[in-house]
């Protein structure tokens, strides 16, 4: 992908094509029709990743074996949007106690990371070295987050949960025309490294083609290991000796300390409530739930259907929430066990009504500087001392959900294949900010509060969503696209709860996207010209393209009690129901 950063209008433009070809990625469009069922229903963005969780919960399985299913074979089949060398955050209700719990498996640097390490002798940032290569990846958390979940709530075995995914890696599975063009793409990163070539490409120095069978037998004996010992071979076992081998001959700095210390952290989710909806997300180190509370409490004081669907009257409104939201992001959002951050403020109804009375009706402003939510914690501050992604959701018969965004960050992460292992590494290094001021690769910009430090977690975007309604099930939502999967998860609620929409229609529908830097309103080319026309004469810097962002969801009707999902056309995948 680009080594660059966001620097120019042209780039802008660049990137949005860019994006359009990524995530069209597979070539067959969804209907807008929702995938129904009775006894549950899987959204993800692969059928074969969403055909394994529902045969799980076809064979007796609950919505958590149906998840970890779904998305080991993710990672087979879409190595290049998350894997084991990833990170990732599950969002679970518990049908039987109505209780929502988060489990953050976030990459963390490892123990030799420093605040400047990105940095060359003159003090300036080489962005290159947190994307490509072997010292941008984190400490992987994903199997940890999985074993987490698979003892507290699973009911099947590991090897029955992950046969799927073992017999498609050993076996293989029909590389799709976009994936090849994908493959065909990213040859240039994945070509400097041994083992990725391995994986990657053909005995004729080509990558996969379209028909193709891609094998993956490194992958496959891993997770056979995993689903024999579990975490404990990837941080202590035969997985793990040979990621501190590859490490140790090739310059790396993740160690057998840095694998076996890695813990999962369960947290208390972030909590809003829309419209008498009951909002649960991922907090911080993930910006995502914080956020898209924050921009539903703006957008809860309008009348959202007055304005219009789709009308450039009502992506004003929602383009100038964002932005708001986004500066916030930049100032304030980092790893809470290491800075302090105003979730509280930031999330209040009173703050929200500040930053929406500050919203000019007619024309866009450009915000200097972030908010003060400060004012609105009731909390005094403590002493800090003291104190290319994919998304898959889940619903079961019984009503518990799962909400799941896993990544490994940009296409194939760092490139790296951890030697003998088959995992890609991921590069979320560059997640943080390596100089203050200097944006990563999706233009994010981030401050002290998100600088590097050993053992802390990168700030991630990654918003996996449940929603109840008077306490009872209602949707499981989240997405793909780094920070547009805040923005592309909130308007799929929106679609849902405001417009009415089913919940297929609801994913894909021509969204927008605004993250104050740079400053530019990102806009599907679906939407209207004369749309765009209005919202550039209102001020608006627009960027037409696609706006990069994959939104799975399943849903059900309280009062039918029938369950519905619907997969994103811009990232492929299936929603499908059990009947």
């Amino acid at each position: 992908m680009l080594t660059g950063r966001f620097h120019s209008s042209s780039t802008i433009i660049f990137v949005s094509i860019l994006i359009t070809f990524i995530y069209n990625i597979h070539s067959d469009a969804a209907s807008n029709k929702p995938a129904w069922g009775r006894n549950g229903v899987v959204s993800s963005a692969h059928v074969l990743a969403t055909e394994a969780g529902v045969n799980i919960l076809e064979e007796g399985g609950n919505a958590i074996d149906a998840a970890l299913a779904t998305i080991y074979m993710l990672n087979v089949v879409e190595g290049y949007s998350a894997g084991i060398g990833g990170g990732e955050f599950w969002v679970i209700r518990i049908a039987e106690t109505g209780e929502v719990v988060t489990i953050d498996g976030r990459e963390e640097a490892p123990a030799t990371a420093f605040r400047d390490m990105y940095l060359d002798s003159l003090g300036t940032p080489n962005g290159a070295l947190s994307y490509t290569g072997i010292l941008a990846g984190g400490v992987p958390g994903s199997v940890a987050a999985r074993e987490y979940a698979f003892k507290k709530y699973a009911s099947q075995s590991r090897k029955k949960i992950m046969k799927s995914a073992i017999d498609a890696a050993e076996n293989g599975f029909m590389v799709e025309p976009g994936q090849a063009a994908y493959y065909e793409y990213l040859a240039p990163k994945l070509g400097q490294f041994e083992y990725s070539k391995k994986v990657m490409f053909k005995d004729d120095s080509t990558t996969w083609q379209a028909g193709d069978i891609l094998v993956q037998k490194d992958l496959a004996e891993t997770f056979k290991r995993i689903a024999k010992d579990g975490g404990d071979d990837f941080y202590h076992g035969k997985t793990a000796e040979e990621i501190v081998r590859y490490m140790k001959e090739n310059g790396g700095i993740i160690t057998a300390e840095d694998l076996a210390n890695y813990q999962v952290k369960i947290r208390e989710p972030i909590y809003g409530n829309y419209r008498g909806y009951e909002i649960y997300s991922m907090p911080p180190p993930s910006s995502g739930g914080v956020h898209l509370v924050q921009i539903l409490n703006i957008l809860e004081g309008w009348d959202v259907q007055q304005l219009g669907r789709n009308s450039a009257r009502w992506f004003h409104h929602l383009a100038e929430a964002m932005e708001a939201a986004f500066a916030d992001r930049a100032e304030y959002l980092g790893d809470p066990d290491y800075v302090i951050v105003p979730v509280t403020g930031l999330t209040s109804k009173g703050y929200a009504e500040q930053l929406r009375n500050a919203i000019p009706r007619y024309w866009s402003r450009r915000i200097d500087k972030p908010g003060n939510p400060v004012d609105f914690e009731t909390i005094p501050p403590e002493n800090p001392e003291s104190g290319h992604t994919t998304h898959m959701s889940v619903i079961d018969r019984w009503g518990n959900m799962v909400a799941l965004t896993a990544t490994i960050n940009t296409g194939f992460g760092s490139g790296v294949v951890l030697g003998s292992t088959g995992i890609f590494l991921n590069n979320e290094m560059d997640d943080f900010s390596i100089a203050p001021g200097t944006p990563n690769y999706f233009g994010l910009i981030g401050k002290e509060a998100n600088a590097i430090e050993a053992g802390k977690r990168p700030l991630s975007s990654m918003c996996p969503t449940i929603i109840t309604k008077d306490g009872k099930p209602f949707m499981s939502v989240g997405g793909s696209g780094g920070p547009k999967i805040i923005t592309g998860t909130l308007q799929a609620i929106i679609n849902v709860i405001d417009f009415e929409l089913n919940v297929q229609k609801a994913v894909s529908e021509p969204r927008i996207h605004h993250q104050w830097v740079p400053d530019a309103l990102y806009f599907d080319q679906d939407i209207s010209p004369d749309c765009a026309i209005e919202l550039n004469r209102m001020g608006h810097k627009i960027a037409i393209g696609a706006v990069g962002s994959g939104i799975q969801a399943v849903m059900i009707d309280q009062e039918t009690g029938i369950m519905y999902g619907g997969a994103d056309p811009r990232s492929g995948g299936l929603a499908k129901g059990l009947p």
